[in-house]
């Protein structure tokens, strides 16, 4: 018996050339989804949606934090309208207790503008302070910082 060479014929190498871009391909969708730096398409390229800015905002904070909890229930209906009161046009992100001791809670919000911005409010619901811009102590309504 005659060994038979092996012929890499036009469909096994289209077939291989497929197998190895879908790999690729799929790869670098992978990882454009992980890092979140994949490319939105919206109608009116020069402003951005609230979605793509509330999306773009949740940077500053980072994710979840452990020792915050997600609110629910009454206390996220409160805290939510409290938020939309003090930040008119603004997108919430999330709203959360806090860890910090700024506040018993927490609404991570953007406003219409883009910045992003966080309204402390105490057990009481009442808005202690509202901090535009990244952490740190956040004014208190008095005057007196935190």
């Amino acid at each position: 018996m005659e060994k038979q060479e092996r012929r890499w014929l036009p469909p096994r190498l289209a077939v291989t050339a497929a197998i190895v871009a879908g790999v690729a391909v799929g790869s670098y969708g992978i990882a454009t989804a992980a890092s979140g730096s994949g490319s939105g398409s919206s109608s009116n390229s020069a402003a951005p949606s609230r979605a793509a800015a509330a999306t773009n905002a949740q940077r500053p904070w980072g994710p979840q934090r452990s020792d915050e909890t997600p609110l629910t229930g009454d206390a996220l209906a409160k805290v939510t309208a409290l938020a939309k009161a003090k930040v008119p046009g603004g997108t919430i992100v999330r709203v959360e207790t806090d860890a910090d001791g700024n506040a018993a809670y927490e609404a991570h919000m953007v406003k219409a503008d883009g910045k992003p911005v966080t309204l402390y409010v105490d057990k009481a619901f009442n808005v202690v302070s509202v901090q535009t811009g990244m952490r740190g102590p956040p004014a208190r309504s008095n005057g007196a910082s935190a």
